[in-house]
């Protein structure tokens, strides 16, 4: 068994590979390949009618482009030397990626949660990718670049001071490490505590119950359906019941027994393709509407496909050659605690995909409007969330021991970032050319 002095030499004799102000250093290499087209090679699988989508959210800010150009980013960062200190990656981490949730037990947490594009790789790339985009947003609430430095730095030192804690701490005490919602209150400057507790308010509020006021209707005959809104939501009513036997019975096979046994108390009452998020506008997504006890007992749970990981062709490829596993298992291992119904099943055509609530009481900041000190106080929650992500599947030890007790590490990423920044500036400029020239087709309106 390796000793925790040697775990910490590892993490140093990484600094030799990659010095730690070497992180700094961003100069898009001279193979570097046109963002557009890897957005135009995302799209190839996806359905038509919604690429359009997908531009037009990705072309409303430089923000919004960020979060959409996960797969450009991977390329960035894949040309660049590593450290070897591997962690089950979120892939995707940039600041909306993180907000609360329920845990099983009701209790709302606050940690990463989207892993879509989850992976095992390289610590720093999710931290160059949180660091990037708390720049790109802090740039774009209207912070100067020396202020947007500052809170990418305390995203990133705040990740460095919580790993050096995991550090220290033994396997147990990592593994149920969390962070409370409620705890966070305490956490941010008193101007800013009674926004942040009415957020937490709605989030407790988002639910089934809620979405079924939201999203469905009843007939004259009393009988429960979703409420179309296309393109947004679109009821599947051509639905083949034997297919969709087959495809509930594979998910439920990905459950444990007991939460088999609850989702046997649930039968079918409809179904509707939905449209969520930037970077995922066009992949298969649905969601089902369960009914339970009665029909104020809904049950909705979201459909959504999924891909290869847009860091596979940078890394090792997954120990799971089903991308729905993929993600579940990523972020079963990741996250302090994960939705109970979060399974997977292959769809028509062979198609992979993954299950979970729609709504548990989930929620995310609201960044595009956040103070430039408000943002610093996220960044930083983030920071901290990333790092006990990481510690729960990576060598703790090794990485603390590579960042050290000093900010070398911090202001290199934070440098990095404001570059990068620059850069996403750039290839966001870029698809608005492409769509103005009409290269590009953007869905008017959306």
């Amino acid at each position: 068994m390796t000793t925790p002095s040697e775990r910490a030499a590892r993490g140093k004799a990484a600094r030799k590979r990659v010095p730690r102000a070497s992180h700094g250093r961003w100069i898009p290499s001279s193979q570097r390949p046109d963002p557009l087209g890897v957005l135009e090679r995302e799209s190839l699988d996806r359905l038509p009618d919604l690429v359009p989508l997908r531009y037009a959210r990705m072309a409303v800010s430089p923000f919004a482009f960020l979060r959409g150009a996960a797969g450009v980013m991977a390329a960035d960062l894949g040309a660049q030397r590593h450290t070897g200190l591997t962690v089950q990656l979120c892939g995707d981490a940039h600041l909306l990626n993180f907000g609360v949730y329920a845990s099983p037990e009701r209790t709302l947490l606050f940690d990463v949660n989207d892993f879509d594009e989850t992976l095992p790789g390289p610590f720093e790339w999710d931290v160059k990718r949180l660091a990037a985009s708390v720049m790109v947003a802090a740039l774009q609430n209207g912070s100067t670049k020396p202020k947007a430095h500052r809170a990418a730095l305390v995203a990133v030192e705040a990740y460095r001071k919580a790993m050096h804690e995991l550090a220290g701490l033994g396997e147990l005490a990592v593994w149920y490490e969390r962070i409370a919602a409620d705890d966070l209150v305490s956490l941010v400057r008193r101007d800013d505590r009674a926004r942040l507790a009415h957020r937490l308010d709605r989030a407790r509020r988002r639910t089934s119950l809620q979405a079924l006021a939201k999203l469905t209707d009843t007939d004259k005959a009393g009988n429960r359906h979703i409420v179309d809104d296309p393109p947004l939501l679109e009821r599947v009513t051509d639905v083949d019941r034997v297919t969709l036997g087959k495809i509930f019975s594979d998910y439920r096979s990905s459950l444990a027994e007991e939460r088999r046994v609850l989702l046997d108390r649930y039968h079918y009452v409809d179904a509707a393709r939905k449209v969520v998020g930037v970077g995922s506008v066009g992949t298969r997504c649905f969601i089902l509407l369960l009914e339970g006890r009665d029909g104020g007992d809904p049950l909705i749970l979201q459909i959504k496909e999924a891909g290869r990981s847009v860091l596979e062709q940078y890394l090792p490829p997954s120990a799971y050659p089903h991308q729905g596993r993929r993600v579940v298992c990523g972020q079963r291992l990741t996250q302090a605690a994960s939705d109970i119904f979060l399974g997977w099943m292959t769809g028509p055509e062979q198609r992979h995909f993954y299950w979970r609530q729609m709504r548990d009481m989930k929620g995310s900041a609201e960044v595009e409007t956040m103070s430039p000190a408000l943002l610093r106080e996220y960044a930083r929650l983030c920071g901290r969330a990333l790092a006990r992500a990481h510690a729960r599947s990576g060598d703790r030890i090794a990485i603390a021991a590579y960042l050290g007790s000093s900010d070398v590490f911090d202001r290199a990423v934070a440098d990095f970032a404001l570059t990068y920044a620059g850069q996403n500036a750039d290839d966001y400029a870029a698809l608005g050319a492409a769509i103005a020239a009409g290269m590009v087709t953007a869905a008017p309106g959306a």
